[in-house]
């Protein structure tokens, strides 16, 4: 039997292109199947085969059911592991986007029982003395909330402890010794 060829002219990158071109209009095709089976009933079985079809796909095409054919063996699942153990996904391993919560109601925090009646974070303004009162971590921790010294962040009793006086320079303590001797001179 003949085969249908197609001799052109064409050279170099143009002869690339018209190939890759003629490729391409290949994959972008669809199949007439009445058409198709009817060519393929009509081939010996190594023409089917060397074709591209096999027997199997023939009786898909027909709708005929395989004679005694045995069932397919599963494929083993490969999985793509990412950095950190993460599983990479395929294009059909995609899962639906998680959908949003329900927007929460911001509802104020109450304050425990022992610092009800303290002054927090919120609660701090210009007029309120800021000297924290216990460490951050814990969970008494506030602020002193009395009124403030004018012109300070504080109030009287700890603008005493903020700001103290120097001493006269006579009366004054030597600083600690430097560590490992001091800075060197050249």
């Amino acid at each position: 039997k003949d085969i249908d060829t197609v001799r052109t002219a064409l050279k170099g990158q143009e002869a690339m292109a018209y190939a890759v071109a003629d490729n391409r209009s290949a994959l972008l095709a669809e199949w007439d199947e009445p058409a198709l089976v009817a060519q393929l009933q009509g081939m010996v079985a190594e023409l089917r085969e060397a074709a591209g079809f096999l027997e199997e796909e023939l009786r898909e095409l027909t709708g005929e059911a395989a004679e005694d054919a045995p069932a397919p063996a599963p494929q083993p699942r490969i999985i793509s592991v990412g950095p950190g153990g993460f599983l990479r996904q395929g294009p059909g391993d995609q899962q639906a986007p998680i959908p949003p919560a329900p927007p929460r109601r911001l509802v104020p925090a109450k304050p425990s029982p022992e610092i009800a009646d303290k002054t927090s974070l919120l609660d701090l303004t210009e007029r309120i003395c800021k000297w924290p009162m216990g460490h951050p971590g814990e969970p008494d921790f506030h602020f002193c909330g009395e009124a403030v010294n004018p012109g300070f962040p504080y109030c009287v009793e700890h603008c005493g402890r903020a700001y103290q006086a120097q001493l006269p320079r006579g009366t004054r303590r030597p600083p600690p010794p430097l560590p490992f001797g001091g800075p060197r001179v050249r």
